[in-house]
C-alpha cells in the first residue's frame, strides 16, 4: 500500500514537472513569460509535498521558491541567473523523483544552491514608531489598469481575487477560534502568495506591496515566528479589506465605471503595522474613520465624519455584523470627483454580476441526468404502444413534454460552453510582445471569437495555442526586409479563427510567412535517421517530423526556439483530446495549422442511416446532400474504385456495409441511398440501406478500448433504447481502401 502511494505521488511530481518544463522552454531574461505559470506548477508541488517525504524534495522546493519569491518580489522579471538555476534544478529534480520512485540514492542538492538560498534581500526600511500613525494621502501610491490590452487578464485576475478574498476571510475566521491550525495557516499564505502573483504580473504595484507583506506576516506564522493573536488576526484582515477595496474597484472600472482612473486606496499605515508586526512590536489598532486624512485641508466637521466610511455598509452587508471580518478596519477607497461613491449602485452592480462557484463534478452530474432525461423522453414518445393512442389531450401534453425536455437540455448544455473570446485575445499580448522583441511587425487577426466551446476543452487549448502562435511567429514570419524583397507587405499577418465544421471544432492558426521548407525538413530527418536515405516520402509525411520530439531545423537555438520543445507537447496534449492536428503550408505563400477537436460530451444534430439491421449516425454538420442514384451514375476508374458524378463532379463512394463487414440490402447502388459527407476540401458519397431521419442525440463516450480507432466518434442511446454509433466524419472521407486495413479486414484478421 505505501509503494503504490508513493508512486502515485512521484507520477504527480512528474507531470507538474512536465509543465514546468514546456514554459522554461520559452523563458527569457528580463521577460515575464511563463512566470505566473511556473509559480503555480512550483505550488502545486508544494501542496503535494508530504512530511514524510525524502529531505532533498523538501530542500530542492525550498530553493526554487527562493528564486522565484525574489523575482515576483522585485521586477517580476526573469533574470538570466534564475532561468540558469531553474534549467539546472528541472533535470535534478527529475533524478531525484526517479531515484525516490526507484528507491535508489537520491542525488544530493548542490552547495551553490544552498548559499544562494540562504541569501535574502535587505528588509525595506520602515519607519520610526512614532510615524507609524501618520499616513499622509500624498504618499499613497496608485495603480492605473491597462483596459486596452490586459482587459481579459484584468477579468481573469478579478475574478480568482474575489474567490481568494473569501477563502482568505473564511480562512481566518477558523484561525481565531484555532491560532495554532498549521492547515489553515498555510492556506491563507498561499491564497496571499497567489494575490501577489497575479498583482506583480499585472504591475499593479501597490496590491502587490500589500499582498507581499501579508504574506511574509503569514510565513512568519508558518515558521512558528510568530504567535496568531486576536490583533494580528485583525490585522490580516484589515489588510484583506483593503485588497478587497482595490478588487472592487477594479470590477467597476471593468463594468465602465471611471475607466482608466487612477485607483487609490489607503495603506501605508496599514504596510507600516505590518512591518511593526514583523518586528515583533505590538501592531497599534486601526485608527477611526474620523482621524483618517480628508481631502479639504481643514478638518471635516462632525457631521461628515461618516462621509469616508460610505463603503464599509456593503461590506457589511456581505457578511453578518457579529462576524470576525466586520470588526477589521476597513480603509476607505479614493475615487474620482466624477465618479463618486454610492453603496445602493455598488452593491446592485455586484449582486447582478454574481456568480456561484459550483464543483464541475455536479455539473457533469446534471448534464448527464438531462442526457438520461432526453432519452426517457424519446423513448416515451416513439413508443408503438403510445404512438396508437389516439387522444388529442394527451398530444398536446407529449408536444409540451418534447418542448420542455429540449429548452432543458439546451440550457443544461449551455452551462458548461464558454467562448473562445478570452483564450485568443491572451494571444493578442504574446503576438504584440514577440513581434517587438523579433523586431517583425506582425498583426493578430482574430475569427470566430464568439465559437462556443465546452470549458474544459477550452482550458485544455490555452498551452498548444501558446505554442502554435510563438512557432508562427519565430519560424512561419519573416522579417521586414525579408518580406519586402519577396514582394511583400513588411506587416506579416497571423490569423487565428475558430468554427464548427467537420463534426466537430476546428482551430486554425494561419500565417502569410515563408511556409515549411520541406527539403529542410527532409535533410533533417535522414540526418536524425527518421528517414532512409534512398526514401522520398510524400510531403504530408515530411512535415509530420516537425512534431517529432526534439525535432528542430533551427540553425541556432534562440529565446524562443531551436530547443526541439515545443511542437510534440502540442501534439500530445491535443491526441489526450483524441483529436489531430492538420499542416497545409505553400513555400513563400504561408503556412496554416488545423486542430481538429472530436465531438465529445456534446449534445449534436445526426442524420439516422441504417445499414442492414444496424444503425448509425452521421453529425448533419458534415452532410452535404443525400440522393438515390440513377443506373449509371456510378463508375468505376481504375485504381480509383467506384466514383459516382455529383453535380459534375467525380466523388468516390464507400459501400458502408462491405467497409464494416456487415450485411447490407443494397447492393446494386441505386437499391440503396448516397450521403455525401465532406471534409474541408474533400469528399466522398455513402451508399447507406435507408435513411430514417434526423435526431438530436447525446453523444456518449466509447471509453479506453476503443482510444485508439478513429472511425467512430462516439456513440448515442436512441428514441427505442438502442445503440447508434456515431461516424468520425472525416476519417471516412480520407479512407484510402489501397493498402489500409478496414474494419472488416481486421475483423477477419483476428477470426
Amino acid at each position: 500500500m505505501e509503494r503504490t502511494g508513493t508512486a502515485s505521488r512521484t507520477e504527480k511530481f512528474s507531470q507538474l514537472l512536465d509543465q514546468l518544463s514546456e514554459e522554461l522552454a520559452f523563458t527569457i531574461p528580463g521577460e515575464d513569460t511563463g512566470l505566473l505559470a511556473i509559480n503555480r506548477c512550483l505550488m502545486d508541488m508544494e501542496d503535494a509535498a508530504q512530511p514524510d517525504d525524502p529531505a532533498q524534495l523538501s530542500a530542492g522546493l525550498r530553493d526554487a521558491r527562493q528564486w522565484i519569491d525574489l523575482t515576483l518580489d522585485g521586477s517580476a522579471k526573469f533574470s538570466e541567473e534564475t532561468i540558469t538555476n531553474l534549467n539546472a534544478w528541472h533535470p535534478w529534480m527529475m533524478r531525484l523523483i526517479d531515484a525516490w520512485q526507484h528507491g535508489e540514492a537520491m542525488p544530493a542538492i548542490p552547495s551553490q544552491w544552498g548559499e544562494a538560498a540562504t541569501t535574502t534581500p535587505p528588509p525595506a526600511p520602515s519607519a520610526p514608531a512614532s510615524t507609524i500613525q501618520a499616513a499622509p494621502s500624498a504618499e499613497e501610491k496608485s495603480i492605473t489598469l491597462n483596459l486596452q490590452d490586459d482587459g481579459e487578464l484584468l477579468r481573469e485576475f478579478h475574478g480568482e481575487s474575489v474567490e481568494l478574498l473569501q477563502s482568505i476571510e473564511e480562512g481566518l475566521i477558523v484561525l481565531e477560534g484555532n491560532p495554532t491550525d498549521a492547515d489553515t495557516i498555510n492556506s491563507i499564505f498561499r491564497a496571499f502568495h497567489t494575490f501577489k502573483g497575479g498583482a506583480g504580473f499585472l504591475h499593479l504595484g501597490a496590491m502587490q506591496d500589500l499582498a507581499h507583506d501579508l504574506e511574509s506576516l503569514l510565513a512568519s506564522a508558518r515558521r512558528g515566528e510568530l504567535s496568531i493573536s486576536s490583533g494580528i488576526v485583525d490585522l490580516i484582515l484589515a489588510g484583506a479589506d483593503a485588497l478587497k477595496h482595490f478588487t472592487r474597484e477594479i470590477g467597476a472600472q471593468l463594468n465602465g465605471t471611471g475607466a482608466g482612473s487612477p485607483i487609490v486606496v489607503p495603506t501605508s499605515a496599514l504596510m507600516q503595522r505590518l512591518q511593526a508586526a514583523l518586528r515583533g512590536e505590538l501592531p497599534p489598532a486601526a485608527p477611526p474613520a474620523a482621524l483618517e486624512p480628508s481631502p479639504s485641508i481643514t478638518p471635516a466637521p462632525a457631521d461628515q465624519t461618516d462621509e469616508p466610511a460610505e463603503i464599509d455598509p456593503q461590506a457589511d452587508e456581505e457578511k453578518p455584523s457579529n462576524t470576525l471580518a466586520s470588526r477589521a478596519a476597513h480603509p476607505p477607497t479614493k475615487r474620482a470627483a466624477s465618479t463618486p461613491a454610492t453603496p445602493g449602485g455598488a452593491a446592485a452592480t455586484e449582486t447582478s454580476t454574481g456568480f456561484v462557484k459550483l464543483d464541475t463534478l455536479k455539473l457533469d452530474h446534471l448534464v448527464d441526468l438531462v442526457g438520461e432525461l432526453v432519452i426517457a423522453q424519446s423513448m416515451v414518445v416513439q413508443n408503438p404502444e403510445v404512438q396508437k393512442l389516439t387522444s388529442r389531450t394527451l398530444d398536446r401534453c407529449l408536444r409540451q413534454l418534447s418542448r420542455t425536455t429540449a429548452e432543458l437540455q439546451r440550457n443544461a448544455m449551455s452551462l458548461r460552453m464558454v467562448p473562445v473570446r478570452g483564450a485568443f485575445q491572451k494571444m493578442s499580448r504574446l503576438v504584440r510582445d514577440l513581434a517587438a522583441q523579433q523586431q517583425k511587425q506582425i498583426q493578430l487577426l482574430l475569427e470566430g471569437e464568439d465559437t462556443e466551446l465546452d470549458r474544459n476543452i477550452v482550458e485544455k487549448l490555452s498551452d498548444p495555442l501558446v505554442h502554435m502562435v510563438r512557432n508562427s511567429v519565430d519560424h512561419g514570419l519573416e522579417g521586414p526586409a525579408e518580406r519586402m524583397a519577396a514582394g511583400k507587405l513588411s506587416l506579416g499577418t497571423i490569423v487565428l479563427s475558430a468554427s464548427h465544421q467537420r463534426g466537430g471544432i476546428c482551430i486554425r492558426i494561419r500565417d502569410d510567412g515563408r511556409g515549411l521548407d520541406a527539403s529542410r525538413i527532409l535533410a533533417k530527418a535522414r540526418e536524425r535517421g527518421l528517414i532512409a536515405p534512398g526514401e522520398e516520402p510524400e510531403t504530408s509525411r515530411i512535415y509530420e517530423m516537425i512534431f517529432m520530439p526534439g525535432f528542430s531545423t533551427a540553425e541556432k537555438v534562440t529565446d524562443l526556439s531551436g530547443r526541439g520543445v515545443g511542437m510534440d507537447v502540442v501534439r500530445r496534449n491535443i491526441e489526450n483530446l483524441r483529436g489531430k492536428i492538420e499542416i497545409d503550408s505553400v513555400p513563400g505563400e504561408g503556412t496554416t495549422f488545423t486542430i481538429i477537436l472530436p465531438l465529445t460530451l456534446a449534445i449534436i444534430d445526426g442524420l439516422l442511416v441504417g445499414v442492414g439491421d444496424d444503425r448509425y449516425i452521421i453529425p448533419t454538420l458534415s452532410v452535404r446532400e443525400s440522393f438515390r442514384a440513377r443506373p449509371g451514375m456510378v463508375s468505376t476508374i481504375q485504381e480509383h474504385g467506384e466514383v459516382v458524378s455529383v453535380r459534375g463532379r467525380q466523388t468516390p463512394v464507400l459501400r458502408l456495409g462491405p467497409y464494416l463487414g456487415r450485411p447490407s440490402r443494397a447492393v446494386k447502388p441505386e437499391d440503396g441511398i448516397m450521403v455525401v459527407v465532406e471534409s474541408g476540401d474533400s469528399c466522398r458519397a455513402l451508399l447507406v440501406d435507408e435513411l430514417i431521419g434526423k435526431q438530436e442525440v447525446v453523444i456518449k463516450s466509447l471509453g479506453q478500448s476503443f482510444q485508439n480507432q478513429h472511425l467512430l466518434a462516439g456513440a448515442a442511446v436512441l428514441g427505442d433504447g438502442s445503440v447508434g454509433l456515431i461516424f468520425d466524419v472525416d476519417s471516412l472521407v480520407r479512407f484510402s481502401d489501397r493498402g489500409h486495413a478496414t474494419p472488416a479486414k481486421l475483423a477477419r484478421q483476428t477470426t
